[in-house]
């Protein structure tokens, strides 16, 4: 196996971590990956998840752990926002669209993180903010 890398978007919030645990809730409503009634934090602390996301995963922001800080280095299970300057360096506005953020990543001047690791950035529409974008590839 060789990793999946994968995108999606969540909805946008102010504080990156509430983002991105909402955008977790809302994943684990369309699909619990055959784990039943578990939060994502119960998730993480079953071997047999555990073992679900090492050999496959879920291609999805339940993948990760939590969020780190952007200035913080590659961790395994955690997803990392981009600095301003990564962001600016593919969105010279700093106000990346949608359709910018697709287009960075089909054209690799955005690229995917190594095995289980993934990044997000805040994405706009009109100057506003208006999603988050994930992006990741699985552990396996």
């Amino acid at each position: 196996m060789g990793g999946n890398e994968w995108t999606s978007t969540g909805p946008y919030q102010a504080d990156l971590a509430v983002a991105f645990r909402q955008a977790q809730e809302q994943e684990l409503a369309k699909d619990d990956h055959g784990f039943p009634e578990r939060s994502i934090v119960e998730l993480w602390e079953d071997d047999d998840w555990l073992e679900y996301i090492l050999t496959g995963g879920t291609c999805s922001v339940l993948d990760f752990y939590t969020l780190i800080d952007a200035e913080a280095g590659d961790e395994f299970a955690m997803v990392r926002p981009l600095t301003e300057v990564e962001v600016r360096s593919w969105a010279r506005d700093g106000r990346p669209t949608h359709a910018q953020w697709d287009a960075a990543l089909r054209a690799e001047t955005l690229p995917f993180p190594g095995r289980g690791t993934g990044r997000c950035t805040i994405l706009y529409r009109d100057g506003e903010p208006t999603e988050i974008g994930y992006w990741g590839c699985t552990a396996d």
